[in-house]
């Protein structure tokens, strides 16, 4: 039996917490046969996206010691004309769970292009 975890990104101004409206949004999802491009969306008015669907391990990988890493992975871009390209990578995405990352966007000024972060795993 396939299992999947839900993801929605939420857009908005670092700062003021004001959501961006048509941001893209490219999710994609890594895995021993190499990277996949999942889905590519618009942030609504809210800077929110529809949930993605995600495929993950069973819940019962997590069970015992040192069994296989129990959530996938995958990284997520946003791009929004005047702001910075934002890269998250390794979001965690767990079995049966709705996860939210959020994409707080900085203003574009000369000379800065990409804002990359790197979430660490859980140690779990």
């Amino acid at each position: 039996m396939p299992y999947s975890g839900t993801l929605v990104t939420r857009v908005f101004t670092s700062r003021g917490q004001l959501p961006i409206q048509d941001a893209f949004v490219s999710v994609v999802q890594h895995s021993d046969e190499g990277d996949q491009l999942l889905d590519v969306q618009t942030s609504n008015r809210s800077g929110n996206t529809a949930p993605i669907t995600i495929s993950s391990p069973s819940p019962q990988s997590s069970q015992s010691p040192g069994d296989s890493t129990p959530f996938a992975l995958c990284d997520v871009w946003v791009e929004r004309q005047g702001f910075r390209l934002m890269v998250v990578k390794n979001v965690q995405i767990f079995p049966d769970i709705i996860s939210v990352q959020d994409l707080p966007l900085i203003p574009q000024i000369a000379g800065e292009s990409t804002d990359i972060v790197v979430i660490t795993p859980q140690d779990l």
